[in-house]
């Protein structure tokens, strides 16, 4: 009979000489998630009257001229795919944000913008936070805006995630819609508590989709964005604030690790409105740009799945100069045809400007 052991005997005698000769090695911490898109920088909003809008941007709500650019040529044009280009641009700040006001003196913008409602695949907004709701209605009343609201609107307690906040919609001089936002203790960021000026800053900027999911995977999944909350607001105060009635509206924000969020606008009811028209084109007044800090070729290869028809640039634009902070950009857009760029802004740069939308 044989006298050899075991073969299981064996084979862990085998792994226990191994598991002695061989050194432990420290286990290498898992890399961190960088997200793809570091910043929203600016928000762009096209113009007709680029004095008149300055007027009203910094008489109206205090916003404060930083800066004015021209520019013009092949490079530009490649970027924005408009030709003929001469473009002269208004940097306005407010508090830490910064909003563009671009004119098209050639070639001259279409006007679309007094149709659009909000649920049209269209339209976007930017929320300006306000101290001071009364007050700041009172203000845009001796200024004789137009309104888009009946008045300001507070959301009702029964909706945990937006009850007690203030809100009113109504147009510049181009038709654009604005929002103003005043956020009661406990909600939205700790500054937009302060009380030493009226006009605090930009919260968000909001659009309107099609498909709160498919707009995910693209801002979310894709390009790096974090959920920061979400809401499904209806009720009488919904109806007078955004003008649609029997509204019912998920909303999603969105946010990069720094700058304006991102706000996603599903109408659930009365349901999508009307589509973008496919000949619009990035000097449309309605045609809002969104500006996010991101290395400009990685952002349009993720934004290629998503394509939508529209305007878009022919590949990664190198300007030659950084009038506005960034060298190299990509024009893309997203699953509703919202249109961003993806600029080369360095993270510890200078926070170049600002483009538009709710």
């Amino acid at each position: 009979m044989s006298s050899r052991p075991p073969l299981r005997a064996l084979l862990l005698a085998l792994l226990a000489s191994l598991a002695a000769a061989t050194p432990l090695r420290a286990q290498a911490p898992a890399a961190s998630h960088v997200p793809l898109v570091q910043g929203v920088e600016a928000l762009c909003l096209p113009v007709a009257d680029l004095e008149r809008s300055i007027a009203f941007f910094t008489e109206v709500l205090e916003f404060r001229l930083v800066a004015r650019h021209e520019v013009e040529g092949e490079r530009w044009e490649r970027f924005l795919a408009v030709f003929p280009l001469r473009l002269e641009i208004a940097v306005l700040s407010l508090g830490d944000e910064r909003l563009e006001l671009w004119q098209y003196w050639a070639p001259h913008a279409s006007d679309a913008n007094g149709t659009v409602q909000p649920n049209d695949a269209a339209f976007q907004h930017i929320a300006i936070v306000v101290s001071d709701m009364a007050r700041a209605y009172a203000k845009l009343r001796a200024h004789r805006v137009r309104h888009a609201s009946s008045g300001p609107q507070r959301l009702p307690d029964w909706n945990p995630n937006a009850g007690g906040i203030e809100a009113f919609y109504f147009r510049d001089p181009d038709l654009h819609y604005l929002e103003l936002i005043a956020f009661p203790p406990g909600k939205g960021e700790e500054r937009w508590q302060a009380k030493d000026r009226l006009f605090l800053g930009i919260d968000h900027t909001a659009i309107a989709v099609a498909d709160t999911e498919r707009s995910l995977a693209f801002y979310r999944d894709a390009l790096g964005f974090r959920v920061a909350g979400t809401s499904e607001n209806h009720g009488h105060e919904q109806e007078r604030l955004n003008g649609v009635f029997a509204s019912r509206v998920r909303i999603t924000t969105l946010r990069a690790p720094r700058g304006p969020g991102i706000e996603l606008l599903e109408y659930l009811a009365p349901g999508a409105g009307r589509p973008l028209d496919e000949r619009r084109r990035a000097n449309d007044l309605g045609a809002w740009q969104i500006r996010l800090a991101a290395d400009p070729e990685r952002a349009a290869v993720a934004a290629r799945p998503f394509a939508t028809l529209g305007p878009r640039s022919p590949g990664v634009a190198t300007l030659g100069e950084a009038p506005l902070g960034f060298v190299s950009v990509a024009l893309f857009g997203d699953p509703d045809g919202h249109l961003l760029q993806a600029s080369s802004i360095p993270p510890t740069g200078p926070r170049a400007s600002a483009c538009l939308g709710r």
